[in-house]
């Protein structure tokens, strides 16, 4: 679920989906917007997403303190380490 494995896909992995969503989180959008323009983004091959899994996906990317939410949107994170 989380990585891929021999019986699914590794575009299927909660990895990959959060993948996707860093990628056009280019700016702070909220979470439908997000929603919006990863089923509109090549959506023959994401026929199987669904919003749970979708919102599994930002679950993961939280948890692993990848992007944060503040007044409704969604931001990347930003590491100020040198």
């Amino acid at each position: 679920m989380i990585l891929p494995t021999k019986h699914s896909g590794y575009d299927r992995s909660l990895l990959v989906m959060g993948a996707k969503v860093i990628q056009i989180l280019i700016e702070p959008k909220t979470v439908s917007r997000i929603w919006d323009e990863i089923k509109n983004d090549n959506s023959n091959e994401r026929n199987y997403l669904t919003y749970e899994w979708f919102i599994l996906s930002l679950d993961l990317l939280y948890l692993l303190n990848i992007i944060e939410l503040h007044r409704g949107l969604i931001w990347k994170k930003v590491s100020h380490d040198s």
